[in-house]
């Protein structure tokens, strides 16, 4: 840890010094030198306690396992500060690169140039326009940070999917699903805007009811101002969720096996009574209209860790030939196994990746540094006839806002026929 705090202590530090520059050609013209003085050195006294105070806050938040109010900030602050800075170095160093693409063209002209171009300066000094440019566009994710950690991580956003399926039961032709994911329910802060979500959910009238995993940070007791909230999202065909990663409290110091597993019942205790049947590598047929469909439900299936979800065995008794949707926390479940299992499974709804909770969605850009990691982070996805879909997610963790990549209440429409592109 101290490593780690170090290592980002340093490139924080690599970054305010070029940073600096910039400041520096900002404040060249000024009239008052004592006050450019005064400026540049708060600058350094700011950046040095700030350090200071994030280091504190990184080594409390993970090695001693608590999150206060304070630490959030600091994480928030960091976070912010890190990404606006980056924007403004970005640009100092486009004109860095012209500046040295200049200097090399005026070095390898003066073997045979004439004395006026021996008069220019190799390498042209900064100019102010740029580091106001910087300045400008450095403001955009500022006040992208600053909306995103007060506003932007309640602002529920509803995403509509049409599936289509040729072997869709004809009874469920236009039957809806409601999908929440990651509620991460000790992160919250504001009852009332966690209502307001709650009540977007409700609002949609769906068939089904699901959601796909981490209630919790942590520990079950986080999620229990909030049980009245999520019990009062009812569907006719049942409210049906499955565990995350985080449910399992793996990310937590437990004093022993015994105290961890506790929890872990106490938890699904919780999804009971909110009205939330929990499927644990298991599945259970749907009926309407004379006709059936499968959903089932397996625990965390991660890649690379908590690989505890067996769809064998949430398979176990299921015909071959049903029309089967499939509850799985993590995505990269869908892509390691799923897709690739002998038994087709038709709709997989995953979430678990939160678009990282920062990112560009435009009709022409989807981003997000997620997808360094997981090549399905968000929306739909479909592979040989095998749909999944990923939610982004209803809560926030770690990173105490969303920028760019807003939480989700999902709506499922499932369709028969050959209508997807």
């Amino acid at each position: 840890m101290l490593r780690f705090i170090s290592i980002l202590g340093v490139v924080f530090l690599l970054l305010n010094w070029y940073v600096f520059q910039g400041i520096k050609k900002l404040t060249a013209g000024w009239r008052s030198q004592q006050l450019r003085k005064a400026v540049l050195w708060a600058y350094w006294i700011f950046i040095v306690l700030f350090i200071a105070g994030f280091a504190w806050s990184v080594y409390v938040r993970f090695s001693e396992d608590t999150a206060t109010s304070l630490v959030q900030w600091f994480i928030n602050a960091f976070l912010t500060l890190f990404v606006t800075q980056l924007v403004f170095a970005l640009v100092l160093l486009a004109e860095d690169i012209y500046r040295l693409l200049t200097a090399a063209f005026r070095f390898f002209r003066r073997s045979s140039a004439s004395k006026e171009a021996h008069q220019e300066p190799l390498m042209p000094g900064r100019r102010k326009f740029v580091s106001q440019l910087a300045l400008v566009l450095a403001g955009i994710p500022f006040a992208s940070f600053l909306y995103g950690t007060t506003r932007g991580k309640y602002n529920y956003t509803l995403h509509r999917q049409v599936v289509y399926f040729d072997d869709l039961p004809p009874a469920f032709d236009g039957f809806t699903i409601t999908q929440l994911s990651d509620v991460h329910s000790g992160s919250f802060d504001d009852p009332e805007a966690v209502q307001r979500g709650i009540a977007l959910a409700k609002a949609q009238n769906s068939d089904l009811f699901v959601f796909t995993g981490d209630l919790v940070n942590d520990e079950a007791p986080e999620i229990v101002p909030y049980k009245e909230h999520f019990s009062q999202i009812k569907a006719p065909f049942g409210q049906y969720s499955i565990l995350g990663n985080h449910d399992y409290g793996m990310y937590h110091e437990w004093p022993s096996e015994a105290a961890q597993e506790a929890n872990l019942e106490r938890l699904k205790q919780h999804h009971a009574e909110m009205g939330y049947r929990l499927l644990l590598d298991e599945h259970v047929m749907i009926e309407k209209g004379g006709e059936k469909l499968a959903l089932l439900g397996v625990e965390n299936w991660g890649r690379g860790f908590i690989e505890k979800g067996d769809l064998d065995k949430a398979l176990a008794g299921v015909d071959p030939n049903a029309f089967k949707i499939l509850l799985s926390h993590d995505p990269s479940h869908w892509t390691e196994v799923v897709k690739d299992h002998p038994t087709h499974v038709h709709l997989t709804l995953s979430g678990h990746t939160h678009g990282m909770q920062f990112g560009v969605e435009t009709p022409l850009v989807k981003w997000s540094p997620v997808q360094y990691r997981y090549k399905y982070w968000a929306g739909l996805a479909e592979a040989g006839k095998q749909f999944l879909y990923v939610n982004r997610g209803f809560g926030f963790i770690g990173f105490s806002g969303r920028v760019g990549i807003w939480p989700e209440v999902t709506v499922l429409e499932l369709r028969r026929g050959r209508g997807n592109a």
